[in-house]
């Protein structure tokens, strides 16, 4: 159904009504027209009811024309008006044009025809105006909830409009105040306006610009801008433009790439780690023949002979080798250790004075510990050696003097912290951290500084251990170390280890015997490197025990089996061809289930241990070892309970 058409007609000559009404009817069917000749009508109409069209004479006995359009714009601001008229003038006719009339007809035969047409163009036309008007208000009201800031600024950078969203981006409060300003003052143009606009009308739009937006606050913020060439009604060009908010997206692909980088660092340590171990792994074999025949030889030469010396200097060499070697399975956390819950304040408070000792007097040293700070599990040996070459490293890094602190703190590490550090799981940490205000480190330093060997002091100043083994220590005790520094600003060492419940343990560990005990037994010796055998064999014969030899598992187990008499001890290298030593103790426990099992290795690793601490069921010797170490654990093991239960020693 059609909706009828509403009309208001205000005219006190009945004659003209008539011709109104007449040629309405002949073009609109569906008419709807209230007639008006007195005021009292016309103010109840204004309240009572909306139409689509007003027709009104400009002569009126009680008021004219003029002042009827100003009333129903005032109560009907969108309701066209059409006067109909045979007094108007010209300058009436422009007067009532500008107050807002839609039409001007005149009352006579030439022109009155054109009512009709004149109606049917007015209701239209507003109509329109009020589809755009609402539409207008829709974009207006996106435009105002859009999180994407859209604006509009003349050929020389001065803005025109903006929503609410770039306001909010420049830190602005209201359109006026961004108005007073230039865009290139925020970011958001170029300073070569002419290169902007040279390109947009060359290439058309401009999308996807990444820049940095300078806020109202002095504070940066990223933006992905988009401009397009337009013109305003008059003609004028003007640059309509987006500015997208991705200091998120910006934010999020910076993590990427720290982690990333954090990532690949991390493999790269873990290759790293793996050939360090394996070379001191067969370095120790070497070092545990050339200390071990030092150990044997020297007991045969009197304090004069010639020889003894250069013995000495061939020992003192391969101890020295020793440490070296041990540095590098510390690295590679490969490294037996005797963890103990401990308090990191009391082994701080315990090195002060060797830290200020090795400091010297042009270094400042200064302890803030945390009297609440929770314990850690870890090897109070190790944790000692790791601070105390943090605090060499700082030294070194301060040859005009400076500040050495050492602070401990309980800390939270949250899902942000762990988000951007990879090798972190959140939870509870005690933190050590070593300050100092030396020369500090680049970049590129920061990313080599726990690998092995790299130093950048001179060749006769460092081997390029020190850093690398406080990293194996950290993370062998399930901990991670990060480093902060800058040139000219000095560095931070933090050291994050989990925090534990349990109470503080005594230091239990055995106190080493001078004595080199003998014995009586047997013990199936398994090494696949022949010299490192020989060497082992000559000790445990030189102190009474009987000795089986075999250079693999398979022959090991045969001998096991042809043997007629008991074997106390097996005696096995863990890492060998073929059949590993755990596989071999777990073999020979089914047909010599009284044998104890001694497994001696040059690194622990995987085979030994499980997550860096060693099982408490394995019996374990760390070459190289001295012919007087390995009798006295060789002893050890024999004279300890039997363990029927063959631990894995993975």
């Amino acid at each position: 159904m059609i909706n009828p058409l509403r009309i208001l007609l205000i005219d006190d000559n009945p004659d003209d009504r008539t011709i109104v009404m007449r040629e309405l009817r002949r073009e609109f069917s569906n008419l709807q027209v209230k007639q008006l000749t007195e005021r009292e009508g016309f103010a109840k109409a204004l309240k009572e009811g909306a139409f689509d069209l007003v027709i009104t004479d400009y002569q009126i006995r009680w008021t004219d024309g003029l002042t009827v359009l100003g009333t129903v714009k005032c109560f009907w601001p969108d309701c066209p008006v059409i006067m109909f008229t045979a007094t108007g003038s010209e300058e009436i006719a422009v007067q009532a044009m500008k107050a807002g009339l839609s039409d001007y007809v005149l009352k006579s035969p030439e022109h009155f025809i054109r009512l009709p047409a004149a109606v049917r163009s007015a209701v239209e036309r507003a109509a329109s105006d009020r589809r755009a008007a609402r539409l207008e208000t829709r974009l207006e009201s996106l435009l105002n909830r859009l999180n994407v800031g859209v604006f509009r600024s003349t050929t020389d950078g001065r803005l025109v409009e903006a929503n609410p969203a770039l306001l909010r981006l420049l830190g602005l409060i209201s359109l006026e105040e961004a108005k007073a300003l230039n865009l290139q003052e925020f970011g958001l143009w170029p300073k070569d306006r002419s290169t902007l606009l040279d390109q947009l009308k060359e290439t058309g739009p401009i999308r996807g610009q990444e820049v940095q937006l300078l806020r109202k606050d002095g504070s940066r913020t990223w933006v992905s801008l988009t401009h397009s060439l337009g013109t305003t009604g008059n003609g004028e060009p003007v640059i309509d433009s987006l500015a997208e908010d991705i200091t998120d997206r910006k934010r999020m692909e910076e993590e990427k790439t720290v982690l990333e980088a954090q990532l690949r660092q991390a493999q790269k340590m873990e290759a790293i780690g793996q050939l360090a171990s394996g070379v001191a792994h067969d370095f120790n074999n070497l070092l545990t023949v050339i200390t071990g025949y030092c150990e044997l030889l020297l007991p045969r030469l009197g304090q004069d002979d010639s020889l003894r010396q250069e013995i000495e200097l061939i020992r003192h060499a391969g101890e020295r080798s020793a440490l070296l070697t041990r540095q590098l399975l510390t690295f590679a956390r490969r490294q037996a250790i005797a963890p103990d819950v401990l308090n990191l304040n009391a082994l701080v408070s315990n090195l002060g004075k060797m830290l200020k000792r090795l400091m010297g007097e042009d270094i400042t040293l200064t302890l803030k510990l945390n009297p609440e700070l929770g314990n850690v599990k870890a090897d109070p040996g190790q944790i000692e050696q790791a601070i105390m070459n943090l605090a060499v490293n700082a030294r070194d890094a301060m040859p005009s003097g400076g500040h050495l602190t050492i602070e401990t703190a309980n800390v939270e590490l949250d899902d942000a912290y762990t988000f951007t550090h990879i090798s972190v799981r959140p939870g509870p940490y005690v933190m050590l951290a070593v300050n100092d205000t030396g020369i500090g480190m680049d970049a590129e330093t920061q990313s080599h500084l726990f690998e092995p060997f790299f130093t950048t002091k001179d060749p006769d100043k460092g081997t390029g251990l020190g850093l690398s083994t406080v990293y194996g220590i950290v993370k062998q005790s399930g901990g991670n170390i990060w480093v902060y520094s800058e040139l000219g600003l000095g560095s931070t060492f933090k050291v994050y280890l989990p925090l534990v419940e349990d109470a503080i343990t005594a230091d239990a560990r055995r106190r080493d015997r001078v004595e080199s005990p003998h014995g009586w037994e047997t013990v199936l010796l398994v090494e696949d490197a022949e010299m490192v055998r020989s060497l082992a064999r000559t000790i445990l014969v030189s102190h009474g025990y009987t000795v089986l030899e075999a250079w693999d598992g398979n022959e090991a187990l045969r001998i096991a089996q042809e043997y007629d008499h008991p074997i106390h001890l097996l005696m096995t290298d863990v890492v060998m061809p073929g059949m590993n030593g755990q596989t071999l103790a777990e073999r020979l426990a089914s047909i010599r289930p009284t044998t104890k099992v001694l497994y001696m290795s040059g690194y622990t690793g995987n085979a030994i241990t499980r997550q860096g601490l060693p099982d408490p069921g394995v019996n374990y010797l760390q070459k190289p070892f001295t012919p007087t170490v390995l009798a006295r654990t060789v002893r050890d093991v024999l004279d300890s309970p039997l363990v029927q239960t063959v631990h894995s020693p993975r």
